[in-house]
């Protein structure tokens, strides 16, 4: 049985694919697209185990469509070539329907790879399908992003991984011939991180290690058995996102001891250094913020300090940059702000502009009102004066509390000055 589970039981069909209702439901943006046969170049981008490589091979074989599938870890520009060579030979055959080419990994290529990629999307030769676990802002190259929709894939939810627990034990025939009984679920759930393909190779691993014909499978049994069997550090997936949220919550939870150590085990596990500095940059802003503008600065320096660097020396920007964080005062107020104001704007729709604000190019809108009664700031004393800026319908709104920080409590103290009691500051 070399075969592993998560491919024995890999579902062929939209109808047996359980998750991502976002993307493949009813309504579904790649539903629609599959419905009407008109495939647009896509990446998908997201956590591992969440069916990035299923649901390309899904839209090929419901397309009718040939497909063709590199490895961005083994694949050069010549293999790149070869396939789109194929493409094209193949698209003579299929003139309305172009052949498909899936790029696991595609964030692994070079630019000169991905460059090479860039004709044969143009043409219409391919219709690119690429998989990727990282931001695909960052790691594929703008004209070939440009051409692509990008499709986020969001982990497992708890309904979607006992669903894929029960479809496992039910109809591999492997597993099947055993009488396993799920009495506790918590673990095994929590253990995969959402990630379908580790919770199905935990419960392979846990069913098959009892010799019984019977498998009572409960949160002690599970941990004892992983326990025995967990990897160092997997950069490829296995436990990539437990060791960078562990990292995160550290530096957050303002503890530079256990920061420094995941970050070695990063590093030690061969890493992408220039992920952990993203990383950073991020945390500088939702975590620190306002707290100390500075992390932010020295994040990003670090960010771009690596990309030049390069490792070993760069391993000691990391740390510097790592401590800096973690023994900085904390506020989320500004992570919070944008959160609450999307919210808002979800929830009101396009509220017009007030006349003050807008703009007034024309003399026809200056006609009709527009920034007549906007009052210019450096005019007046403090360069402040009180008037609207929020659409009426939502006037007053406070999207922006400061954090209980010396920073941010002299920004209350300014605000709080200025505005009275409009904002509750």
């Amino acid at each position: 049985m070399s075969i592993p589970l998560a491919e024995r039981i890999r579902p062929r069909s939209l109808n047996d694919y359980l998750s991502q209702k976002h993307l493949v439901g009813e309504n579904g943006a790649i539903k629609s697209q599959l419905d009407s046969q008109m495939l647009s170049s896509m990446i998908f981008w997201g956590p591992p185990g969440t069916g990035k490589t299923t649901l390309a091979t899904i839209l090929a074989e419901e397309s009718k469509r040939p497909f063709y599938m590199l490895s961005a870890i083994d694949s050069g520009v010549a293999a790149i070539r070869e396939v789109i060579e194929k493409a094209k030979k193949s698209d003579s055959l299929f003139s309305t329907k172009n052949p498909i080419l899936f790029i696991d990994e595609i964030h692994r290529f070079s630019k000169s790879q991905q460059d090479s990629l860039l004709k044969a999307v143009e043409k219409g030769w391919i219709t690119l399908f690429g998989a990727t676990t990282e931001n695909p802002s960052f790691e594929v190259i703008p004209a070939l992003l440009s051409r692509c929709q990008v499709y986020v894939l969001e982990s497992f939810n708890k309904t979607d991984l006992e669903a894929l627990l029960k479809r496992a034990i039910d109809k591999d025939e492997y597993l099947s011939k055993k009488k396993v009984t799920l009495k506790e679920t918590e673990a095994i759930l929590r253990l995969s991180g959402g990630d379908a393909r580790k919770l199905l190779n935990i419960l392979e691993l846990v069913v098959l290690s009892e010799n019984s014909d019977a498998v009572t499978i409960t949160n002690a049994m599970v941990l004892q058995k992983v326990q025995k069997n967990t990897v160092l550090y997997d950069k490829t997936g296995e436990q990539h996102y437990d060791i960078i949220s562990a990292f995160i919550k550290s530096i957050r939870g303002s503890d530079p001891n256990a920061a420094v150590y995941w970050l070695a085990r990063m590093i030690e596990g061969g890493e992408d250094l220039k992920f952990i500095a993203r990383r950073l940059v991020i945390l500088a802003s939702e975590d620190i913020g306002n707290a100390n503008p500075t992390a932010l600065v020295l994040a990003n320096t670090t960010f771009q300090s690596v990309n030049i660097i390069g490792y070993p020396e760069s391993r000691i920007i990391l740390s510097q940059c790592v401590i800096y964080l973690a023994s900085s005062p904390k506020s989320n107020a500004s992570y919070l702000a944008i959160k609450d104001a999307q919210k808002v704007v979800k929830q009101t729709g396009d509220l017009s502009v007030p006349l003050a604000l807008r703009n007034t190019p024309t003399k026809l809108m200056k006609e009709l009102g527009y920034g007549q009664e906007y009052q210019y700031a450096h005019d007046f004393d403090r360069n402040f004066v009180l008037q609207e800026f929020l659409p009426d319908e939502i006037k007053g709104t406070r999207f922006y509390t400061p954090g209980n920080n010396g920073k941010e409590n002299n920004f209350r103290h300014y605000l709080r000055n200025l505005w009275k009691d409009k904002y509750g500051y």
